[in-house]
């Protein structure tokens, strides 16, 4: 009889029992703590100038800050817990705060999820990543700026995580059929970096790259009363996103220069696949004409009908040529988002409307009086760092309620401090938690850590600083003035 064999050796914890525990339950040790901390906050006297409401809904938003940073429970779960809790503490009436799940931005999301659903489910996606690739990536250095291009180019109109996801596959084709070897291999760092940058740049540039555009434009709605429409958003951003593709582009270079000659086997491959494919379906025509008709209408009339109400009529006709399918949707749609929407804009309008966001706001202006350019520069900074960490959203539901009423008492337009927090909170480079684009080009084992913090810090710096040049020199001829 054979030995019994292992693959793992056996490993005996030998420390005492209580140790054992405290160790095991250390999140509900945490969890209780923040409880604990919580209830004896909710009881202290009022700091003056502050509302019974506006206590409350301070310490609300401290706990909810603390679980989106520490991660304790899910960001979509801490979001809604924090919106119950607003009418059982008694900082809004339940009717106002369920009301706010309403929210335009959070229809306008989900019309775009499922836009972008139709694009990845019909191959529209697929084809022409592998058209543009096949037709314009004839060498090394050109096959890497056509998915650097792509990527950005696609992240103006779809999630840019979903961007990151189609085009994965793509490169893993690339790289395999080129014998790249993992972790050694210049080139294959070049490609799945190029994915990662390009949907990142490309993905601030529309409200459809990410949840945050529409997430920040609901907040300026809900506490301003003021809105920001597609057009005027794009041309702000576009001011920092095309010199960002250059620069970053040759950054990449620069880390990543090439150490191949020719790429003619990956393209034999990926025009394999082309043709594999076959002709343009019906389907994929039919989205082609919904989303050049939607990304219209949000452009030309998204004023006047609205954002939300031009996308979810978009999709009504996907649905009704049967393009896309319910159960197809709801594999696609990130839910958890959604819903963190609903939580975190009731959140935001509790702190503005008790008053506790003008009250941090003017705190913060007394004990440092600076001006209107130093506060934008300071918000923004502290945006494109807290989004290595912590979910782009979760950065702009902590930041915004602060920042609008910063806005309000030194006199800057509320779009320019939405803008000014949104658009850094997209351009997360250096570490895989910052954004799902990172983490799936990390996740492809090419990359180490290095090969992504370097370069990252020296493209997020440069990205500040155009940001800075763009809202002091370009913004103003664009009306929006500090």
């Amino acid at each position: 009889m054979e030995p019994l064999s292992l693959d793992k050796p056996l490993k005996i914890d030998t420390r005492p029992i209580w140790m054992i525990v405290l160790d095991r339950t250390l999140r509900y040790q945490l969890l209780t703590g923040l409880a604990l901390v919580a209830v004896i906050a909710y009881q202290l006297p009022l700091p003056a100038g502050l509302t019974e409401a506006g206590y409350h809904s301070l310490v609300l938003f401290g706990v909810t800050i603390v679980l989106w940073v520490s991660g304790l429970l899910p960001i979509a779960v801490t979001a809604l817990l924090s919106m119950v809790m607003l009418p059982l503490a008694g900082i809004m009436p339940a009717k106002q705060t369920y009301a706010l799940f309403g929210n335009e931005a959070v229809f306008f999301i989900l019309g775009a999820f499922i836009l972008g659903a139709a694009m990845a489910g019909t191959g529209l996606s697929s084809r022409l990543a592998r058209a543009m690739l096949v037709r314009f990536g004839s060498t090394p250095r050109r096959l890497a700026m056509t998915v650097f291009l792509l990527a950005a180019g696609l992240s103006f109109c779809m999630s840019e995580h979903a961007v990151a996801a189609m085009l994965f596959p793509v490169v893993v084709e690339i790289s395999s059929s080129l014998g790249l070897k993992p972790g050694k291999s210049r080139y294959a760092k070049l490609l799945f970096m190029s994915i990662a940058w390009g949907c990142i740049i490309g993905g601030i540039a529309t409200f459809l790259g990410g949840a945050r555009a529409p997430l920040a434009a609901g907040m300026l709605r809900e506490i301003a009363g003021t809105d920001i429409g597609f057009f005027d958003w794009t041309m702000a951003a576009i001011m920092i996103v095309l010199p960002l593709l250059s620069i970053g582009f040759a950054l990449l270079l620069y880390f990543f220069p090439p150490d191949l000659a020719s790429v003619e086997d990956g393209i034999r491959v990926l025009n394999r696949k082309r043709l594999e494919v076959g002709r343009i379906s019906y389907d994929e025509v039919i989205t082609t004409l919904v989303m050049i008709a939607t990304i219209g209408g949000w452009v030309f009339f998204g004023r006047q009908l609205g954002l939300a109400a031009i996308a979810i009529m978009g999709t009504a006709v996907l649905f009704a040529f049967r393009v896309v399918s319910w159960q197809k949707i709801e594999e696609y749609v990130n839910w958890g988002i959604i819903l963190m929407y609903g939580g975190s804009i009731a959140l935001a309008s509790a702190m503005e409307k008790t008053g506790a966001a003008l009250w941090l706001a003017s705190k913060g202006v007394a004990a440092f009086p600076m001006s209107p350019f130093v506060i934008v520069a300071l918000i923004s900074l502290m945006a494109i760092v807290l989004t290595e960490c912590i979910s782009n959203a979760a950065v702009i539901a902590i930041l915004m309620p602060i920042g609008l009423s910063l806005a309000t008492g030194l006199g800057i337009d509320p779009r320019v401090m939405t803008l000014s927090i949104a658009l850094p909170a997209g351009l997360a480079y250096c570490l895989p938690m910052g954004t799902p684009a990172t983490a799936i080009a990390f996740g492809s084992g090419y990359l180490k850590s290095r090969d992504m913090i370097v370069p990252g810090v020296v493209v997020m710096g440069i990205s500040w600083l155009l940001f800075l040049g763009s809202v002091w020199f370009i913004w103003p001829l664009l009306g929006l003035h500090i």
